[in-house]
């Protein structure tokens, strides 16, 4: 493959930016960095209609979490604009004439139509590839419109120019425009461009083998910024829909993925969409997030999840979090998983109330609660210490004391280290739950 590589994502903003159009941008981009090319964003929105404002910035603000930065496009600027095709019509016109020079279009009821070779087209695909289209037949494959009667114009004509316009070398884009693609070769060649080297990449399917639709859970790029993934996991787990290394390996830099992509590795077959192991590789990533980053990112999921945090020093969260590093998969997940910390009128289990809360663990947890009263420290190995200590002189193990005390001060069965958060919430407050969880204990 040459150097002067220039690929494109341009999609439509008429919505939120779909997984598969972030994966089709992703591909694109891999592309360019590995071959030291130029990636463009081109946004096709001649559908005024349909397209917003809003799903325009969707789709920039989506580019910029997952960190795939555009060499030309809108907000960036280029020798090969406008880069929105509304802003094209002059440039549409000029190529449009240029087919009217050669008496390859003409009018059908106000609409304009290209006129077809009648042949077969061969495409020769770096990941499908070669396929022989045949176009020979006017009625499976009719003379097809380039501009509306209203002026307006059609999809595979200004894709085409823009390409041409663009210096476009490869497209890479969904299998499902594999079919476009022999008329739009048929336009390269009345316009005397050479056509650029295509790449339609698989589909990507539902674990049920349905094609994903915008409906479908995890379609959303918006869904894995507000459920806190990392952008790094999103990439790295769209990046093996369709495309692999081949060493089996899961878990891979966006720096190291440039080094090894090639069109040619992609898969032909379908790739199959799989949430959870998704949400599993975000948890890989998770636990490596430290520092500033850490409690950003951890801050913003429980601020999000109704959490207050206002009320409390930036020294007692941050001692909070300390205690959930590498316990999530993702950040949505914080505020189920220590929302106690910042709530003292929190539910209990009720399958841990029925297990724990007993009759029987009343007197031990009054015992524990007479034990940590008498600490003059409040770190998490004397706490350790005191409760091992509690259980010895009880005659039991130390089980039947933790499970009611993390129950008591947590109101769940599970969660961060007991002795760390015990340490943490600190001993008025440990007290304070143990006193209200006593009280529900008959």
């Amino acid at each position: 493959m040459t150097s002067n590589i220039r690929v494109r994502f341009a999609p439509s903003p008429t919505g939120y930016l779909h997984i598969g159009g972030a994966r089709t941008a992703l591909f694109n981009w891999l592309c360019a960095r590995h071959h030291g090319g130029t990636f463009i964003l081109r946004v096709e929105d001649t559908d005024k209609s349909r397209n917003t404002e809003e799903a325009a910035a969707a789709i920039y603000d989506g580019l910029r979490w997952l960190g795939l930065d555009w060499n030309e496009g809108p907000h960036v600027g280029g020798d090969f604009g406008p880069y929105f095709q509304s802003q094209r019509d002059e440039i549409y016109a000029r190529h449009l004439q240029r087919l009217q020079d050669a008496g390859k279009v003409y009018e059908d009821g106000g609409a304009i139509r290209f006129r077809s070779p009648r042949e077969h087209v061969r495409v020769d695909d770096i990941v499908c590839g070669s396929i022989d289209f045949d176009l020979t037949n006017p009625e499976t494959h009719p003379d097809m419109t380039v501009r509306r009667p209203d002026g307006s114009w059609i999809f595979h004509f200004v894709n085409v120019v823009d390409d041409i316009e663009m210096k476009i070398s490869h497209v890479i884009r969904g299998e499902d425009h594999l079919s476009n693609t022999p008329k739009h070769i048929e336009l390269y060649r009345a316009l005397g461009a050479e056509p650029p080297r295509f790449a339609h990449i698989p589909l990507i399917l539902n674990k049920d083998g349905s094609k994903m639709s915008k409906r479908d859970v995890g379609a959303s790029l918006n869904t894995y910024v507000d459920d806190g993934f990392l952008p790094e996991a999103v990439c790295n787990y769209i990046a093996l829909l369709g495309w692999s290394p081949k060493d089996n390996r899961e878990k891979l830099p966006l720096e190291e993925m440039i080094s090894l992509f090639e069109l040619e590795k992609i898969n032909r077959k379908a790739a199959s969409f799989d949430l959870e192991k998704c949400t599993w590789l975000n948890g890989e990533y998770a636990r490596e997030v430290t520092g500033e980053r850490f409690y950003e990112l951890a801050r913003k999921a429980l601020v999000r999840g109704g959490i207050d945090l206002a009320q409390f020093s930036d020294e007692y969260v941050h001692a909070a979090l300390d205690t959930c590093v590498g316990k999530f998969r993702i950040f949505a997940e914080l505020p189920s998983y220590c929302g106690f910390y910042f709530r003292d009128d929190f539910p209990y289990a009720e399958e841990g109330v029925a297990k724990h809360f007993t009759s029987e663990n009343k007197p031990r947890l009054v015992a524990l609660r007479e034990a940590f009263a008498a600490l003059s420290s409040f770190d998490a190995t004397t706490l350790e210490t005191t409760l091992k200590a509690t259980a010895t002189q009880l005659g039991i193990k130390a089980g039947p004391l933790v499970h009611p005390t993390r129950l008591a001060v947590t109101g769940s069965n599970a969660g961060p280290s007991l002795y760390h958060l015990l340490e943490v919430l600190d001993k008025e407050k440990v007290l304070a739950r143990i006193d209200r969880a006593l009280v529900t204990i008959s």
